[in-house]
């Protein structure tokens, strides 16, 4: 049986320069207009949102909301048989095209949210396809732990909160775990 802790130990030093590089990113923004780089929905300008908007973050508390959450899930993903960096790409290509392509009103998308709602859809989902041990008790742990803030983050009363992002992460991170599992 294949170890995955070194894995983790490998893919730990990527997660620390991906969340570095939000940090950097969130810095810059602050002397920057970067913000306008999210996603708008339905508008030429706003494709280059869906790679852009998981580096942006409207204001410090937007950003440590997202940092731990965000950690968290790829370090639990990263212990996984999936390959990580493609199952990221394909969540946030999924994920911000439905939003682009779906997503309500001309208002700008920002934050690492898409990614998560993704992120806790797939580990979900792929512990309960895969049925082996491990991976159903990362699904739990995670339903547990973000199965509350996943339902409410998908309803749109929220003021100011992108939660169709969520709802589209969340619709991404599902489809690309059933889509790996099954076909492997």
């Amino acid at each position: 049986m294949k170890s995955y802790t070194h894995k983790i130990k490998e893919e730990f030093k990527i997660i620390a320069i991906f969340v570095g590089i939000i940090w950097l990113v969130f810095a810059f923004d602050l002397f920057l207009p970067l913000e306008k780089l999210g996603l708008i929905p339905r508008s030429l300008q706003g494709l280059i949102g869906i790679v852009s908007m998981t580096f942006l973050h409207g204001n410090l508390a937007h950003l440590m909301g997202n940092t731990i959450p965000l950690i968290t899930l790829l370090a639990l993903l990263a212990g996984s048989r999936a390959d990580s960096k493609i199952i990221v790409v394909m969540i946030v290509l999924l994920g911000g095209g439905l939003l682009w392509m779906f997503g309500s009103g001309q208002s700008i998308h920002i934050g690492a949210s898409l990614l998560i709602f993704g992120l806790a859809s797939f580990l979900m989902v792929s512990g309960f396809i895969e049925k082996r041990t491990v991976p159903l008790l990362i699904s739990l742990f995670v339903a547990f732990t973000y199965g509350g803030t996943l339902l409410m983050g998908m309803l749109p009363w929220q003021q100011g909160v992108s939660w169709d992002g969520h709802l589209f992460g969340a619709i991404a991170g599902a489809v690309v775990a059933y889509g790996l599992v099954i076909r492997s």
